[in-house]
């Protein structure tokens, strides 16, 4: 649900307000009772959760995530990792 920020335009009083999108504003203020204006706000920004990202995240494939083949050879043809 976002948030509104509002202004009384007697008084000067500051506040937010948790809203749906499809309420309509407020008009009245919390202290004085006289009309509010809806302030322009910044939004929210982005919440990172969690210890980080990894390089597992966003990979290709099994391959490229886990490396060249522990087996790969210069004489291993067949395998996609090998030296060359």
């Amino acid at each position: 649900m976002p948030t509104y920020d509002y202004e009384c335009k007697h008084c000067g009083h500051t506040f937010e307000v948790s809203q749906k999108m499809n309420d309509k504003a407020l008009e009245a203020c919390p202290k004085c009772k006289k009309s509010v204006k809806r302030l322009i706000g910044a939004g929210s920004g982005i919440i990172f959760k969690g210890s980080g990202f990894y390089a597992t995240d966003y990979r290709k494939s099994k391959e490229s995530a886990s490396g060249p083949c522990p087996k790969a050879k210069e004489s291993c043809k067949a395998c996609p990792h090998a030296k060359k």
